[in-house]
């Protein structure tokens, strides 16, 4: 546990004598007199019951137990002043880019933006969707600053840091009324017969999507629109009879409306990670950080 009675002036006190050799060079650096550097030693080294310095002539000279202190002190000063730049920076300069699935774009990010805005930074935004793989590539390359979406196979995850939000997992919607709706005994052969919006190759879900087919006995369906267009899905599917296979984000509020509806099938094996992803050592920023809360409090809050 940290002790309470170390003080910010412990720590530059003694960093700057360490830098300086002597006492009474510190003090002229730090403004304070030569009696006040050797008092606040003295203090941090009572603290610490370990003797930082010894003398050495006519010049102090560091202990052991100095030079391990050094190591964390010299760090946490560093990490201060991080924060303190991180907070003073201009924050109106380039928008803060994010990327994020169909699914995060429908159900956190609204609500999370409102938060956000509530902050006043006057940073400008910037939300680009598409497919997981392509947002992870745009991060990578610095285009985006933040991806909220998927996590991906580990081979495409290399310089990147993902934090977990939340799981979320795939359904097979169709509107209301539906043929398939009709029965009281559910076949999930029949979906044969509709016309299936399927994600494309190569997108995040699609693994899961296969996968589960192929469990079920459907490897292959005879009619399919592959589509990472949330829209077009939407519309389509309230105005014909075809099954869309997507992730639950996307269509949440809609059955929660009553507008769709979930096939009745068990489908927790096709649940994935969602979270945000970052560059790896990516320098700090006070927006970026405050948004990535909002991000975080906003999927609490809707318990997702």
């Amino acid at each position: 546990m940290i002790d309470s009675r170390i003080r910010f002036r412990h720590l530059r006190t003694f960093i700057e004598v360490v830098r300086q050799n002597s006492v009474g060079r510190a003090a002229q650096i730090l403004a304070v007199s030569q009696p006040a550097v050797t008092k606040t030693i003295r203090e941090l080294e009572e603290i610490l019951d370990k003797k930082l310095f010894e003398k050495d002539g006519r010049t102090l000279k560091i202990t052991r137990y100095g030079e391990v202190f050094l190591r964390h002190a010299g760090a946490s000063v560093a990490a201060l002043q991080n924060g303190i730049d991180s907070l003073s920076r201009d924050t109106s300069g380039p928008p803060l880019r994010i990327g994020a699935l169909p699914t995060v774009s429908a159900r956190i990010m609204p609500r999370a933006m409102e938060r956000f805005l509530a902050e006043r930074t006057d940073s400008p935004l910037k939300i680009v969707t598409g497919e997981n793989q392509v947002l992870l590539d745009q991060l990578r390359t610095g285009t985006l600053d933040l991806v909220v979406g998927r996590l991906a196979a580990p081979e495409q995850m290399a310089g990147l840091v993902f934090e977990y939000l939340y799981s979320e997992r795939v359904r097979f919607v169709v509107r209301k009324g539906h043929p398939l709706l009709a029965t009281k005994q559910f076949d999930f052969e029949r979906i044969r017969d509709h016309t299936i919006l399927m994600p494309p190759a190569g997108s995040v879900i699609r693994p899961y999507v296969d996968r589960y087919l192929l469990a079920h006995g459907m490897s292959d369906l005879p009619q399919t629109i592959e589509t990472v267009s949330d829209s077009f899905g939407h519309v389509f599917v309230a105005e014909t009879d075809a099954v869309w296979v997507i992730s639950e984000g996307v269509v949440i509020r809609e059955i929660g409306a009553g507008r769709l509806a979930s096939l009745p099938i068990d489908t927790t094996e096709t649940q994935g990670a969602v979270g945000l992803t970052t560059r790896e050592r990516s320098p700090s920023n006070a927006s970026l950080d405050i948004l990535s809360n909002t991000i975080r409090d906003t999927t609490r809050d809707l318990g997702a």
